[in-house]
């Protein structure tokens, strides 16, 4: 007998358009968020920074784009809080506004040979709405679609609100490889990288036509009916769920598989004061088959999911990509652009999908509906804001002339995910738990979905009984 939370059923066609909208505008987002992550590594040290020292441009650069998931803990608070007392499709149209017209603005910006120290200023400035925007996002688009799937599906259709942040992954590289390919050089550097920041505009209009006409969450509309949305959702969660709060920002250091692979291996492999020599658009091929091949993935380990729990893909994807991290940066220092996209394949676009496809089911789950999003947005957030600092890091502890780069990195790296790995072990299991009763805290992973099913047994013995 399968169990069902006490919060009314959605229909097939309200699960479909929810999921269609967190895929669509999570792409859309994540298009605007990643295309700053190209271009932070590869053509910003020379625009937005002094000349004279490249090793110091590099670093600054990648610093630029940490200041984004700096940003991120803020946004978390204060989007977290919008979603939970004023809706999730408040807070994904908010969101989406403010990513959409920030990412056109930057690609307005003049460079610093133009006016000098304003040039970084205003590009951290607008990095740090992009950050704060994205802060939203992930957390409230993981609850709109998990609070309208159905009992013992949420793994699948959540995976979908990830898969839709590989898909705009690859739709930033898709319009970077065909500019840094055909265009000369001197003008990509120019003009052609400002090309994907002003598609923005595009962006922005194709997210609020979709995301406006989706139905609210039930969930969230059922508690405002019953009274059940809290004033100050932030401090509720805070007092009740801090543990799990904590928790969730260290397992959101996994993240770390990402950074080495889009941000400091990018610059590693293309910053000509590394001397590795890879082309830009050889490199922008790494991450683009890469998240081609997450994308086929994805689904298939959320469906996963629902049939072996949340720990063990979690666990498995952060660790087993840490240990492969190794073999993507040796294949960039021994030159060897096959072998790097063969490695960066493996550990990204299926080891790492462990833990990425899992964790929008996983991480909301730990939560009540009442502080869903708060709690999420801002343990993830915090979790990213510190993890986004490592590209930097890496680059100023192994800077260019750095023998080893591959073992130091590497070793790292392995560090950062196991610890990710340890958060998600510690964490109760929900996959079996109804909708209505997630955010408590059962003894065992099946204890609520097993009363449950005991409670319905005697109901109906009863009734026969009788």
């Amino acid at each position: 007998m399968q169990v069902t939370s006490r919060t009314a059923s959605p229909t097939t066609q309200q699960t479909r358009r929810a999921t269609a909208s967190g895929w669509i505008g999570s792409a859309l987002e994540y298009y605007d968020f990643f295309i700053y992550a190209q271009a932070a590594a590869m053509v910003f040290p020379q625009l937005f920074f002094p000349a004279g020292n490249p090793k110091l441009a590099i670093v600054a650069s990648l610093a630029t784009y940490g200041v984004g998931y700096v940003a991120r803990p803020i946004g978390g608070f204060i989007l977290g809080r919008r979603g939970d007392t004023h809706g999730r499709k408040h807070l994904l149209l908010l969101c989406m506004f403010l990513m959409g017209a920030s990412t056109f603005l930057v690609g307005l910006l003049p460079t610093y040979h133009q006016v000098g120290v304003l040039a970084p200023i205003a590009l951290v400035l607008l990095r740090l709405v992009q950050g704060f925007a994205v802060a939203g996002e992930i957390s409230g688009a993981s609850s709109m679609i998990l609070e309208q799937a159905p009992f013992g599906q949420r793994g699948f259709y959540a995976s979908f609100a990830l898969q839709g942040t590989q898909a705009g992954q690859i739709f930033a590289a898709a319009i970077f490889i065909p500019l840094a390919y055909y265009m000369p050089a001197e003008d990509f550097a120019s003009w052609g990288w400002r090309i994907p920041f002003l598609l923005s505009a595009l962006v922005l209009v194709a997210g609020f036509v979709i995301r406006r006409k989706v139905a609210e969450s039930p969930a969230f509309v059922q508690e405002g009916a019953q009274g059940g949305v809290p004033s100050s959702p932030v401090t509720i969660a805070l007092r009740e769920n801090w543990r799990d709060i904590v928790r969730i920002a260290i397992m959101a250091l996994a993240a770390v598989i990402a950074m080495v692979a889009t941000i400091f291996g990018a610059a590693y492999a293309v910053q000509p004061s590394y001397g590795i020599g890879f082309h830009a658009n050889t490199y922008l091929v790494i991450p683009f088959v890469g998240n081609i091949v997450a994308v086929i993935v994805i689904p298939f380990v959320g469906k996963l999911s629902d049939r072996i729990g949340r720990r063990i893909p979690v666990v498995v994807g952060s660790v087993g990509a840490g240990l492969l991290s190794y073999a993507y940066l040796y294949a960039i220092s021994a030159k060897n652009a096959p072998l790097a996209i063969v490695t960066s394949v493996l550990m990204w676009g299926v080891i790492y999908q462990g833990f990425n496809a899992v964790f929008p089911s996983f991480m909301p789950e730990l939560f009540p509906t009442r502080t869903r999003v708060s709690a999420m947005s801002i343990g993830q957030n915090i979790g990213m804001a510190l993890t986004a600092l490592l590209p930097s890091m890496f680059a100023a502890i192994a800077p260019p002339g750095t023998n080893d780069i591959p073992l130091v990195i590497g070793t790292a790296t392995l560090v950062i995910s196991t610890l990710a790995a340890l958060a998600a072990w510690t964490a109760r299991e929900t996959y079996r738990t109804p909708l209505d009763e997630l955010g408590s805290r059962p003894s065992s992973a099946g204890l609520y979905a097993k009363t449950a099913v005991q409670s319905s047994k005697r109901t109906a013995a009863v009734t026969r009984a009788r």
